[in-house]
């Protein structure tokens, strides 16, 4: 189903003085955010939206609703920058055959990037003045649709199944209700995780919210960038701890081969779309406040004129957020998991008329649903995998959820 709220699109994109702070300027409700190093898109209001058929054909039929759309609009755009003019930020399932993968144009975006900084807006008078923001409150924690001994069993079949030989990898996911005091303002939780987890994309779209760190795909142009993340280890005591188990993490066998296969999972998606492409031979650290991170930056150039979409369907889903074989482990997730992730560890982010964009893979996030939120983590399962160990860093990632809700 799609809906044109405002007809015909008449978007005008003008420079503006720097607003700082793009969160600070959310009027209210189902606010849409795309930011890091306060830099980024906000949005509000709705000139069009669409829910996405399931299927595997749901990026092809995005990207054409979104020319169809685009086509149709007058666009009047003084900044020329990727961002600038009409923008759709969207949502997509994890599972490409589940419901509720949406698209949005808001009726005002706001940008900010590279010293420079625009208003985007659809039709007349889109502007609603900004309500003060109020804390959701004492937070109440219940079980999702497994117990934390349930969920350890579950990662012990997992291994059994690894083991095997059948497959090399599988993320199995786990979430975690939350009900609060009173009714979730998600300005509230854009801000905390932005000014905790600045080097996160913190993201709001369809009630999801989240901070990210890992980059599905950034396009310019015919530039491509993804930040590949896979092996994880929590944060230590002190400084001390800190360079310790990030030593030990690039020494782990299990977790430098959890993100070979993550890798080549990028690798193998992205070479028929480029004319280049460049892979690190060994990973970074990547430090976050929570956890730290074995990373790889892929870049490359695209050899036609692909939209950012083009490239989100031909990556989605990763090996770091799926498995080896992806096809093997996807069946696994169905088998143990139990649950529907929603747009959990699905692709999220913007695209502009251009076909420029960021998407990024929904983690460390929320779905946020009036006084209530399902919080939601992952691990990658190899055959070495201690289920003790797997509940721990699931928790560990749950708690960047628990610091927005409870500050």
């Amino acid at each position: 189903m799609s809906v044109a709220l405002i007809r015909p699109l008449v978007v005008r994109t003008v420079a503006v003085s720097d607003p700082r702070n793009l969160l600070t300027r959310l009027p209210g409700a189902g606010p849409y955010a795309w930011v890091r190093h306060g830099e980024g898109l906000v949005g509000w209001g709705e000139a069009a939206r669409a829910t996405v058929p399931p299927g595997p054909g749901r990026f092809q039929w995005a990207r054409e609703w979104l020319s169809s759309l685009f086509g149709d609009a007058r666009i009047e755009d003084e900044v020329g920058m990727p961002g600038s003019g009409p923008v759709a930020f969207g949502s997509f399932t994890f599972d490409g055959d589940a419901e509720g993968s949406t698209l949005v144009l808001p009726r005002v975006v706001l940008a900010r990037r590279g010293g420079r900084a625009w208003l985007t807006t659809i039709g007349d008078d889109p502007f609603d003045a900004v309500t003060p923001w109020l804390p959701p409150g004492g937070i109440r924690y219940g079980d999702g649709t497994l117990t934390a001994p349930e969920w350890q069993h579950t990662v012990a079949r997992a291994v059994r199944k690894i083991k095997t030989g059948a497959l090399d990898k599988v993320v199995l996911a786990r979430d975690l209700m939350a009900t609060a005091e009173r009714e979730i303002d998600i300005r509230v939780l854009l801000s905390r995780l932005a000014a905790r987890y600045p080097e996160c994309y913190t993201f709001s779209v369809g009630g999801l919210v989240g901070a990210t760190p890992e980059l599905l795909v950034r396009h310019t142009g015919q530039s491509i960038e993804s930040l590949v993340l896979a092996g994880t280890t929590a944060r230590g005591g002190g400084p001390a701890e800190d360079a310790a188990r990030g030593a030990a993490l690039f020494a782990s066998g299990k977790d430098r081969y959890e993100h070979v296969c993550a890798v080549a999972s990028v690798r193998e998606a992205l070479t028929p779309l480029c004319s280049a492409l460049d892979v690190p031979a060994q990973p970074e650290l990547l430090v976050l406040p929570n956890v730290q991170h074995l990373a790889s930056r892929v870049t490359g150039r695209l050899s036609d004129g692909a939209s950012v979409l083009d490239v989100v369907a031909a990556m989605h889903p990763t090996a770091a957020v799926g498995g080896t074989p992806t096809g093997t482990a996807l069946n696994v997730i169905r088998e143990l998991e139990g649950m529907d992730r929603a747009g959990y560890a699905g692709p999220v982010g913007w695209i502009d008329a251009r076909g420029d964009g960021e998407w990024g893979i929904a983690l460390r996030c929320a779905q946020i649903s009036g006084d209530r939120a399902r919080l939601f983590a992952g691990c990658g399962i190899m055959g070495g995998s201690d289920p003790a160990a797997e509940l721990a860093e699931a928790q560990a990632k749950l708690r960047v959820m628990q610091y927005a809700l409870e500050g």
